[in-house]
């Protein structure tokens, strides 16, 4: 086929995700002779997709992609191309989403809600992307409106069982992938998903495009499940660029029960509401409802990216010790250091307080501790406000000692940047590098 014209009707990509295309073409080749009359010898077909198998150092990806119907000159002067959709690699690790809900869940009345006691739900053991991007696009063809979607199964496991071996492992697969794709959305159980997204944020800070997490609270085939509309919520964060208004969104969040959040700054705040997670110490990014209202102020990209430096170290031995009246840290924990750990997070009460007399234990605990190179990290036990240690005799003392404090970090990130400050000692904990401070 030989092109003569091309036409573009209608307003353009900004407002449509596929362009209709006037065109007028001549045949170049050979005709057949039918009654006298010229017909094109060409097949028409209809639009199909095409699965794309692929290994990549040892995991399968899954991958559609839609071919373009074969133009027929007895079809009409009208040919529609669908538009360049982002690419998008969906990272999959587990947790409620993809579980089996006939094996996982107890019927009760008619329907399954509680999971078996004992078991934690099943997890099946060698699950091929292949079989998960059917489920997906099966109970959620809309998916394929957002983006052409790879999948790739990182692992299947409950997520009190991911960490920091873990975490490594996801953020090196993201930064092999940082120049493949366009976008990404990993799935991940509800338990632990906001320390992976403050990992994934701290790992690659500067990454520069969106990597968004979500799960749900019920499995994708259960009928009342959150999964589809969590999925379908976080696809669009994700490919928010590439479609009106071109939101420049290029951060870790976490996606789930109708609001976007940075990553760093989401905790889980309900066990079986589908609006399980909450952003206390900064405003949402985004609220999805009829229409998806962006705060594009709060995005990261508005106050400047760090230079992109990866970092897949982490030091695991760091715990949280949260202050309770009447509690002499000496008994309860003794010599921390002398164990194996080498950070801890002390949540203090209100801006950074603590008792501050010896017989209690807490200022003599520290010295000793401190001195012999624990690092410890004071933040609240409060979610919200501003952290002011200096305001008190014990805070004042602890800070001469040495222990850091300052803007207020969620437990959770805070945990995560301690490991990943005592694998990187040249990177202060008080040094904001996601938006986490």
């Amino acid at each position: 086929w030989k092109v003569d014209s091309l036409d573009v009707v209608g307003t353009g990509h900004d407002t449509m995700r596929t362009a209709v295309v006037r065109w007028k073409a001549t045949v170049a080749g050979s005709r057949r002779r039918e009654g006298g009359k010229a017909k094109a010898n060409i097949d028409q077909k209809e639009s199909v997709s095409v699965v794309r198998r692929s290994q990549e150092e040892g995991g399968k990806v899954l991958s559609t992609r839609t071919k373009q119907p074969k133009a027929n000159a007895a079809s009409g002067p009208f040919l529609h191309v669908s538009k360049p959709l982002p690419r998008v690699l969906l990272l999959h690790t587990g947790g409620t989403l993809g579980m089996d809900p006939d094996i996982s869940y107890n019927e009760l009345e008619g329907e399954a809600t509680h999971l078996k006691a004992g078991t934690g739900g099943h997890y099946k053991t060698g699950l091929q992307p292949g079989a998960l991007l059917q489920d997906l696009l099966q109970v959620v063809p809309e998916l394929r409106v957002f983006a052409n979607m790879d999948v790739k199964v990182m692992f299947n496991k409950d997520s009190s069982r991911v960490g920091p071996k873990e975490w490594a492992q996801l953020a090196k697969e993201l930064h092999k992938m940082r120049d493949v794709y366009d976008a990404f959305v990993v799935v991940h159980g509800t338990d632990t998903l906001p320390f992976t997204a403050s990992a994934l944020s701290l790992m690659l800070a500067g990454f520069g495009k969106p990597i968004v997490l979500t799960g749900s609270q019920l499995p994708l085939a259960m009928p009342r499940s959150d999964a589809r509309q969590n999925l379908i919520d976080s696809l669009t964060c994700a490919t928010a660029r590439f479609a009106p208004p071109h939101v420049n969104f290029r951060e870790v969040g976490v996606c789930f029960g109708g609001k976007l959040m940075r990553g760093n700054r989401s905790q889980k705040v309900h066990t079986n509401q589908y609006m399980a997670f909450d952003s206390p110490t900064y405003p949402s990014l985004a609220t999805l409802g009829v229409e998806v209202e962006w705060n594009e102020r709060f995005l990261l990209l508005q106050h400047g990216y760090s230079a992109y430096r990866p970092r897949f170290k982490l030091d695991p031995n760091v715990i949280r010790i949260p202050i309770v009246p009447g509690t002499d840290p000496r008994k309860a924990y003794g010599d921390l250091f002398g164990r194996g750990v080498h950070g801890v997070i002390l949540e203090a009460f209100g801006v950074g307080n603590m008792d501050d007399r010896s017989s209690q234990g807490w200022i003599p605990w520290l010295r000793q501790q401190t001195k012999k190179g624990l690092s410890v990290y004071l933040t609240s036990q409060c979610t919200g406000g501003e952290l002011h240690p200096e305001l008190y005799k014990s805070g004042s003392v602890a800070m001469q000692m040495g222990v850091e404090s300052g803007p207020q970090m969620t437990v959770e990130c805070a945990v995560v940047k301690m490991m990943l400050c005592l694998a990187y000692p040249d990177l202060p904990l008080s040094q904001p590098i996601a938006g986490e401070l």
